[in-house]
């Protein structure tokens, strides 16, 4: 119940929300992963159920599909959708140039993939999300287990020369095992602090053997929904260069989870 979330989980739910009333029938949507982007899921599920809106999502991960079939909405892979009409993920940070890192959830290969087979890629997030410069969330790096701590060498060297505070690596874990993305590979977290070219690091990065893919989102983005813990939205268009306002009332009532009961 809306009533009954934190601060931060209603901004989340607003911004989510906000973006729902994005698709429209028949429209074919990129489904992102993490906390905010599974609020987005659920919003949409209600519309599918209670407003009969039709659409068809291509999930980026195995637990957001999980979650898009548990609320009624229609799957479909990505190679039956071809293109998307509009992906809608969240984001652990974004600059403003609308400049993303992603990857927190460890499916940033999938929402890479996605976004950028998309007309348009919104990003939900609460106003927490939002910096200066990008670094300070730690920048994933998947990487195919082969020689793991090789290429975390290597890109340990690589990043002497980029423009960035820290140069640490680490391997993500899973309790006492390494975390496994859905394709089977590592993820390597760098922690740089700061990150002065992001365009830059995001080049040179993919360029390392051994590197699958990196969670920097550089010209992908398109708007972002930024939510308020008190209701309150904002919408960000880097195209349009438009900046609108929009409030959503909390009712106590409201529960996204009522149907999934049943």
């Amino acid at each position: 119940m809306t009533g009954e979330l934190s601060p931060i989980d209603k901004a989340k739910f607003v911004a989510a929300k906000r973006a729902a009333d994005m698709v429209e029938d028949g429209m074919r949507v990129g489904l992102g992963t993490g906390s905010t982007a599974a609020w987005l899921v659920r919003c949409l599920g209600d519309m599918v159920r209670k407003e009969g809106l039709k659409m068809r999502g291509v999930p980026t991960s195995t637990r957001t599909a999980q979650l898009a079939r548990e609320v009624g909405i229609e799957i479909i892979t990505l190679d039956e959708a071809r293109w998307l009409d509009i992906t809608i993920d969240g984001a652990d940070e974004f600059d403003g140039d609308l400049n993303l890192i992603k990857g927190g959830g460890g499916a940033l290969l999938q929402e890479k993939i996605v976004a950028t087979a998309s007309d348009q890629m919104v990003v939900i997030a609460d106003v927490g999300k939002e910096v200066s410069r990008l670094g300070a969330f730690p920048l994933p790096v998947e990487v195919i287990p082969f020689g793991w701590q090789t290429t975390q060498a290597l890109i340990e060297e690589t990043l002497i020369s980029m423009d960035v505070l820290g140069r640490t690596a680490t391997l993500r874990m899973n309790g006492d095992t390494p975390f496994i993305t859905d394709e089977g590979n590592h993820i390597l977290d760098l922690h740089l602090q700061r990150i002065g070219n992001a365009r830059q690091v995001a080049l040179v990065l993919n360029q390392i053997p051994g590197v699958v893919e990196n969670g920097l989102f550089i010209d992908i983005c398109d708007t972002v929904v930024l939510g308020h813990g008190d209701g309150r939205v904002e919408i960000r268009d880097i195209n349009q260069g438009t900046v609108e306002h929009d409030r959503l009332d909390f009712v106590e009532s409201d529960n996204l989870f009522t149907d999934l009961a049943d």
